[in-house]
């Protein structure tokens, strides 16, 4: 029987996908499963399991498109497996690692019945190598066997001025599906939005006592770090819930607003960057947040995370301190209207009652759309951020720190 495999829908709204890559190949005998390609849609990388064991063949390339409910293989279930068909292909495949370039070539030009001298000049490039003066034996030729060609002789023409020593060459990969969905939602932020940015900076020395003094006691506890992400998004829920137009968004003519929040966290993942959700996360305690970053982080960096876990989010953090960003002006994740941006923590003096001390000190940056948020909310909105992590204890922990940290 032979099985047609069609392709799944991701997700609602996702027509189509790409084929990121083959794991198996044409005539591959798989395990019902098994997992046979890797596709991209334009939210996220996903696996494509065999729906049953059998011969597979291909009907469908690497860098393809194929549309939701297209064919892309077909399965012959009847196939029996073969034995000893694994070792066989190791060993093919140790051949041809084991191939050289020039045996590769020979093999080819042998199969049609064509061969070709190495050293040996086409035509045109013959020409030009006889105008320009330019031995064969001097050209690397990079045609069929070693054959040189136009182009070759072209780049062996001496340039005006000093020749340059150096590597020169160059690369060309086709982007994602995702990664193109990314540029394409970030290039429309910029022309669709009235979007603007203001900074301030924090005082990071209460968060560092308190971390300090309960870090490896939270660890032990409750098996997940305390970080600072946990501060960051109690924060940011304060704030949002001061103001509401921050945890809104616009749709046509009427605006949007939330009585909950679900915090978007930029993550950098083996695709490019991806933005899972902290759902409700105004309902959560610093156990809660922390194990949810934790959780959406590794699936994200193992191309687990689904479509479902970064549709939505009212809001987003981005945390670029952790590749050392000092400063940045971070775009909207759109139809979101704002999006907050920590950086690095660098010890800076700053005056405290009256005198220059020294401190960790954190620029935060947030990114808003001015159509529906005024400046006098974006920057009290920064500036309730601030005062929340610069006294942690009475205004987010409620004075009481080894019960909101649940010691």
């Amino acid at each position: 029987m032979i099985l047609e495999m069609k392709v799944p829908s991701p997700g609602e709204s996702i027509t189509e996908v790409e084929i990121a890559e083959w794991l198996v190949k044409d005539g591959d005998y798989v395990e019902k499963d098994q997992a046979i390609a890797e596709v991209d849609s334009d939210k996220a990388t996903l696996e494509l399991p065999a729906e049953e064991s059998g011969v597979i063949t291909l009907k469908a390339e690497e860098g393809d498109a194929v549309g939701v409910g297209e064919v892309v293989c077909l399965i012959d279930t009847s196939a029996a497996k073969p034995e000893g068909s694994s070792s066989a292909k190791e060993e093919s495949k140790v051949a041809e690692t084991v191939a050289t370039p020039q045996e590769s070539q020979k093999a080819a030009a042998s199969s049609n019945g064509t061969t070709y001298a190495t050293g040996s000049a086409s035509p045109a490039a013959r020409k030009i190598m006889d105008e320009k003066g330019i031995e064969a034996e001097t050209v690397s030729g990079t045609g069929r066997d070693g054959r040189i060609t136009k182009e070759d002789a072209v780049k062996a023409v001496p340039a005006m001025g000093t020749a340059p020593s150096g590597k020169r060459g160059e690369t060309r990969t086709k982007l994602s599906m995702l990664r193109r969905k990314v540029a394409e939602r970030l290039v429309s932020v910029k022309n669709e939005t009235a979007m603007l940015t203001t900074f301030n900076e924090v005082d990071m020395s209460p968060i560092f006592e308190i971390r300090k003094q309960y870090k490896e006691k939270f660890k032990e506890k409750h098996g997940v770090s305390l970080g600072f992400m946990s501060f960051f998004t109690k924060a940011v829920i304060r704030a949002l819930q001061m103001y509401p137009s921050v945890n809104s968004m616009i749709d046509g003519k009427e605006m949007i607003s939330f009585d909950f929040c679900d915090i978007s966290i930029a993550v950098s993942g083996p695709k490019g960057l991806m933005v899972p959700v902290i759902r409700n996360a105004e309902e959560l305690t610093f156990k809660g947040i922390e194990e949810e970053v934790k959780r959406l982080a590794i699936r994200a960096r193992d191309g687990l995370i689904t479509v479902d876990e970064m549709t939505g989010g009212t809001f987003t953090i981005s945390n670029g301190g952790v590749f050392g960003s000092m400063l940045s002006t971070p775009i909207i994740n759109p139809p979101q209207s704002a999006i907050l941006g920590m950086h690095n923590i660098v010890e800076r003096p700053v005056v405290k009652d009256g005198k220059v001390a020294i401190a960790p000190v954190m620029y935060l940056a947030l990114s808003y759309d001015h159509r529906i948020i005024d400046g006098k909310e974006s920057v009290g909105f920064l500036v309730a951020i601030k005062e929340a992590l610069e006294d942690p204890i009475a205004i987010l922990m409620e004075g009481d720190t080894k019960s909101a940290l649940e010691m």
